[in-house]
């Protein structure tokens, strides 16, 4: 039932759409973790946690009876809030960020598995797989709510799997620009762009389910839909990887399907396999004439069969091991640049609510305090969407003028009258230093603005956080896109994300120093990850120093050029300068 790669090639625009929504509403959701935690809240997960209101009444009653009068402090109030029937403390708090921090760990480490199964297996099976396990967390967290005073724990596997299927959707989508030539960068920040704005996803639900409509429906239309992803990558998505544009050129395929070629021998392998045909029919013309010497050549078939033609189309940039695209400097500087950023970003995500309600007027009440976060986040949610309109800005600075570049598989004849074209390689490292340089700045501003204790302000922080958050995973992928081997391209993230997600499971333990001996100020937490975000520095640094040696290697090589030719047929080459 699984098509062809021509069959998906014809149906490229369809799937990208449909991936594009897809990712919207299924990938990375956990991202909006503030609105879901107030629906949490709301049905009672882990509300046993906190202490009821009779055990301060009895003891109220005892010290009265001492003759002692204790009047409840702000703290103690604070200790018997409810929200929708149901108990909220800090404990309970504590435990809900616990899951959430299990789960943005898996909806980052899990892709380093995924890309090695990916590079291996194609995207096919794993989208399948990921459907499934997004819909499963669906019925976990619905069945978890039926009684949350003995089912909470089913949190804790429903996010994990939330994670892992929002990843495996969002994971295989990255391979799905291939198909688009020269504008994949652009639609890889399409793609991430669309996983960075699902965290818009739980503040709709979250719309919906203040509109009065119940927790679990809701939680089972969205199971069900789940399936209808399943069902669209059953039909839509192929068995075999999607090879990058420099290794299959897909309209060649449709253009000679005539030719009678398995559909894997397509693009540049298609020209090598016409040249092996035109070379050995023009030996067997040459030899007609020449009976006696054909008759003694071994392997004179010229039967034209895809297996006789079989040839090695090893790409040049195979070359490169994976263990030497691991512990080369772009590499290495990227993972710095990454774990800095993603943890900068996911403690702000998991201790919005604490910091929103620390930013908040003394002088109003907790009750209007929560009233006031729960608007704040409402607003970021609806913010998330600025990811799909905002990432793509991204991919254009990755693909800036790589039309205008000579081609890198192809040897051009050089023409003193036409403009020489830029070096495509080059161009490349030059776009990846501007949205390296730009991402930065945009993060190091948001952690000045969260140094800020004003609400109004925070709606700014709001925006560079979505904004930083769409730009710093399409600028990496598009880096590792344009640097590395396109069959590499899919470990390679997933060694990235394995080591930042293991990096920002410190937001866990910074979140408990905050609500524990800074007693819910942020103040210094965000001053240190100020101060770390300036390493994000180092790599567009580094990248600027490899840009001038890439130019000045090809300087060399121009001031320094050599034709290398044949003399009379003999085996030595000379040459000239």
């Amino acid at each position: 039932m699984a098509p062809s790669l021509a069959t998906a090639f014809s149906r490229r625009w369809w799937m990208a759409v449909t991936a594009v929504i897809e990712n919207l509403l299924f990938s990375a959701v956990l991202l909006g973790w503030g609105s879901l935690l107030i629906m949490l809240k709301s049905e009672g997960f882990y509300s046993y946690l906190c202490k009821e209101s009779g055990n301060s009444t009895v003891q109220n009653m005892s010290e009265a009876a001492n003759g002692t009068i204790v009047s409840p402090t702000a703290k103690e109030e604070e200790e018997f809030l409810q929200m929708n029937g149901w108990p909220i403390c800090k404990e309970q708090d504590e435990m809900l960020n616990l899951a959430f921090t299990i789960g943005s760990f898996l909806l980052s480490a899990i892709t380093l598995p995924l890309g090695i199964v990916m590079d291996k297996y194609g995207p096919r099976k794993l989208r399948l797989l990921g459907s499934a396990s997004f819909a499963l967390s669906c019925i976990l967290i619905a069945y978890g709510a039926k009684d949350p005073r003995n089912l909470s724990v089913l949190i804790f596997f429903a996010l994990a799997l939330n994670g892992f299927g929002g990843m495996c959707m969002t994971f295989t989508s990255l391979t799905l620009p291939n198909m688009f030539g020269d504008l994949r960068s652009t639609f890889i920040a399409l793609m991430i762009g669309s996983y960075a704005s699902s965290a818009v996803t739980f503040p709709g639900i979250k719309v919906i389910y203040d509109l009065g409509v119940a927790f679990i429906t809701i939680l089972l239309v969205w199971a069900g839909c789940a399936g209808l992803v399943f069902i669209n990558c059953f039909f839509n998505w192929p068995l075999e990887p999607f090879p990058g544009p420099e290794d299959m050129d897909y309209t060649v395929k449709i253009k000679f399907s005539w030719l009678g070629f398995d559909h894997k021998i397509t693009g540049k392998q298609f020209y090598r396999q016409v040249t092996t045909v035109g070379r050995r029919l023009s030996v067997g013309n040459s030899m007609k004439n020449q009976p006696k010497v054909l008759a003694t050549q071994e392997g004179n078939k010229l039967c034209l069969s895809t297996v006789d033609l079989e040839v090695q189309c090893k790409a040049a940039d195979e070359s490169q091991s994976f263990m030497r695209s691991i512990f080369s400097p772009i590499f290495m500087l990227s993972l710095i640049t990454m774990c800095v950023t993603q943890l900068r970003l996911i403690f702000y995500m998991g201790a919005m609510n604490s910091i929103l309600e620390s930013f908040s007027d003394g002088d109003l009440t907790t009750v209007e305090k929560m009233e006031q976060v729960d608007t704040y986040t409402s607003i970021f949610g609806v913010l998330q969407l600025l990811c799909l309109l905002t990432a793509p800005v991204i991919g254009y600075i990755m693909d800036w003028r790589l039309k205008e570049c000579e081609d890198e598989n192809e040897k051009q004849v050089k023409d003193p009258t036409q403009p020489k074209k830029r070096d495509r390689k080059i161009q490349k490292i030059s776009n990846a230093t501007r949205a390296f340089i730009f991402t930065n700045l945009l993060l190091v501003g948001f952690g000045v603005t969260c140094l800020v204790p004003s609400l109004h302000l925070q709606i700014l922080s709001f925006v560079l956080h979505t904004i930083v958050r769409g730009f710093i995973h399409s600028a990496v992928g598009g880096l590792y896109a344009a640097v590395y081997p396109s069959s590499q391209f899919g470990s390679l993230t997933g060694m990235q994300s394995l080591i930042s997600a293991l990096f920002a499971l410190l937001q866990q333990p910074l979140f408990m120093a905050m609500m524990g001996p800074l007693e819910g100020d942020p103040l210094w937490v965000n001053v240190g990850l100020l101060v770390v975000s300036m390493l994000g520095f180092c790599l567009p640094f580094y990248l600027l120093c490899y840009g001038k040696q890439l130019r000045r290697q090809k300087q060399e090589r121009e001031d320094d050029p050599k034709i290398y030719v044949q003399i009379n047929n003999g085996t030595n080459s000379e040459a000239f300068v």
